[in-house]
């Protein structure tokens, strides 16, 4: 029988539960206005705005920078008119907090996916594979196609860059502390980590906007056995 694969959920060997879960967050239905007389109005006011920032980012996955207008984000969230306003008075309101709210939940989808497997080898050059598969993963989630629509509007809009720039800087340390939990703490104490981390996260950054144009199985990317040799060379030496 075969044995469930490291850093894989047992029982699941197609796409993994954190990858399901994103993609099944942002395709679901949005409810409409919460009339339940028990809630406070701080508490609506709080799910309201989840429920516009979570269509936000619906509307960018599935439909794009372009099409996500603040008509077509009401409607997902099912929100009144007066409700969005009373929240973002402007699209271009909605959209800078719809940057730090990608932000916050991609730290949040890479942690799911950390608990979403299983523990693995602690280190060496298996370690190194399969936390370069599990890191690959969260570049097909929908969150990283939203947060692209973003950083590609953000050329030609300096406010939505400068967010966008400000939201990167106040994560980043956050997101480093995920990526070294995915590699462990041995691999990770390596003192060309830091560097190695950099290099194949832009690198798979870079690769996966490819994918909008060419679609393709992530998972037999030639890029991908390339990233785990470098790694391996860089962590664990020639032998690893």
């Amino acid at each position: 029988m075969r044995a469930a694969h490291p850093l894989t959920a047992p029982g699941q060997t197609g796409c993994r539960p954190a990858a399901r879960t994103a993609a099944a967050r942002y395709r679901r239905p949005m409810p409409v206005d919460d009339p339940d007389p028990r809630r406070t109005q701080r508490q609506r006011r709080a799910s309201s705005r989840e429920l516009i920032l979570d269509a936000a980012v619906q509307g960018l996955f599935e439909d794009g920078y372009a099409r996500t207008t603040t008509v077509a984000i009401q409607t997902r969230a099912g929100v009144s008119r007066g409700r969005l306003l009373h929240h973002f008075p402007s699209r271009e309101d909605l959209l800078v907090a719809t940057a730090q709210h990608l932000a916050h939940e991609r730290i949040e989808e890479m942690r799911r996916f950390v608990l979403a497997a299983t523990p693995g080898p602690t280190t060496g050059g298996a370690r190194v594979d399969l936390a370069t598969e599990l890191l690959w993963e969260t570049f097909q989630a929908p969150y990283f196609w939203a947060a692209m629509e973003l950083w590609t509007a953000a050329r030609t809009d300096t406010d939505l860059a400068a967010t966008l720039a400000a939201a990167e800087r106040q994560l980043g340390s956050a997101i480093n502390r995920v990526v070294a939990t995915m590699y462990g703490p041995v691999l990770s104490a390596h003192p060309d980590f830091p560097a190695a981390r950099d290099l194949i996260f832009t690198s798979m950054r870079g690769v996966s906007m490819t994918y909008a144009v060419t679609r393709r199985n992530p998972r037999t990317d030639p890029y991908l056995t390339l990233w785990k040799r470098v790694l391996r060379e860089m962590l664990t030496g020639p032998e690893g």
